[in-house]
């Protein structure tokens, strides 16, 4: 593996293990960063198939999506309609007539690169305001002795990203290693062998962590969690493949030396935000009800 992908692999899990630690609007403010970045590399793509999209009003009401969910997660779920409806609005009434594309990727923008990445900002502020020991909801531990005492939406990020990582290394490594038949047309380079890893890799740290922290039916909960995770990780790298294969680009960007862009790196995390955030709501507490 290049020294590069290395370093750059290194300071970026640092920079997030710092942003999800912070949580409240630290997070928030890091997080639009890096949608802000995601959504230009997005609308590159975009144009390099010839499209028109409303690329900076897209951008615009992305951010105001975001700073809503970390204010009220009601508020944010009624942003998106009427953010589409002001993105279609801008586009009726440019000079040129917009065309199905230009209206279909600029919503496809907002809710592929704002609304769902929008969730993680959901999970992380679980709890922020009850466990806020900094300015702005922010969050520091007092002790690290406990771990099973920090705030649910830092455990549950954490180990969220976690299974994301696992799931990363897991298929790169052993994808090329051991990787012999072709996961898909989409992306060549990826392998059966490596994906299953993958999943295998998500599923593990999962079902350490539910048993960490004292989930009631860990190995369910644990398996059901990394099973989530892994497959939506795997789907969400093929997705944004997809995308490039079609722009006929290699990677989205070169801003992360030896990654790509921002897109190429954060792929994984689009379709698994939703989905860690519904099993802790929804799922997590019937289980605990039932202990």
């Amino acid at each position: 593996m290049p020294w590069a992908r290395i370093i750059s692999g290194i300071i970026a899990i640092v920079l997030a293990l710092g942003m999800i630690l912070l949580g409240g609007w630290y997070f928030t403010l890091g997080f639009c960063i890096l949608v802000y970045l995601a959504q230009v590399e997005y609308f590159d793509l975009v144009r390099a198939k010839g499209n028109r999209p409303a690329g900076k009003t897209t951008m615009i009401v992305s951010q105001l999506l975001l700073i809503t969910a970390t204010i009220n997660v009601a508020l944010a779920d009624a942003v998106l309609p009427v953010a589409g409806t002001f993105i279609c609005f801008y586009l009726l009434f440019q000079p040129k007539l917009a065309t199905i594309s230009d209206i279909s990727s600029s919503i496809l923008g907002l809710f592929y690169g704002g609304y769902l990445p929008s969730y993680w900002i959901r999970v992380r502020s679980l709890d922020s305001l009850e466990t806020s020991n900094l300015p702005l909801w922010g969050y520091w531990p007092e002790q690290w002795s406990n771990l099973n005492q920090l705030p649910m939406g830092l455990t549950i990020t954490l180990l969220a990203f976690g299974c994301i990582w696992a799931a990363d290394i897991g298929a790169y490594t052993f994808g090329r290693l051991f990787g012999k038949t072709r996961l898909s047309n989409i992306s060549p380079k990826k392998t059966v062998e490596g994906a299953v890893f993958g999943v295998l890799g998500s599923v593990t740290v999962a079902v350490l962590g539910a048993k960490f922290f004292l989930w009631p039916f860990w190995v369910f909960l644990g398996l059901a969690l990394g099973l989530l995770i892994g497959i939506a990780s795997l789907l969400g790298d093929l997705t944004e493949s997809m995308m490039k294969r079609d722009a006929g680009v290699k990677d989205s960007g070169q801003l992360i030396p030896g990654h790509g862009g921002i897109l190429d790196r954060a792929d994984s995390y689009v379709f698994t935000a939703p989905l860690v955030y519904y099993f802790v709501t929804l799922l997590l507490p019937l289980i605990q009800t039932l202990a």
